[in-house]
């Protein structure tokens, strides 16, 4: 199963980074996955995929298990990596 991972660094501080995963999180509820946080953890949970998100006083660090069924669906890891460090962007730099 590839796995694919994003660090974004920011400096936001973790709160405000936390409260900015909002569009992120929005954005995976399109797909049918949603994180499930616990504090500055989430777990990302979905059909096909899995992993976790990671909020820090200066990153967000986002993994994501791709399985068989995403695989079976087309998903390009590199293509969902890309797009994951645009939607990061997008989100923290513009809460900052």
């Amino acid at each position: 199963m590839p796995t694919v991972r994003v660090n974004h660094k920011h400096e936001i501080g973790r709160a405000q980074a936390r409260q900015a995963l909002a569009s992120f999180e929005e954005m995976l509820g399109k797909y049918r996955v949603r994180l499930d946080w616990q504090g500055d953890r989430a777990d990302i949970k979905g059909v096909g995929v899995g992993g976790e998100v990671q909020v820090t006083d200066a990153a967000v660090d986002v993994r994501v298990e791709l399985g068989f069924l995403a695989k079976a669906a087309g998903i390009d890891p590199d293509r969902l990596q890309g797009s994951i460090q645009r939607r990061l962007q997008e989100a923290l730099v513009a809460k900052a």
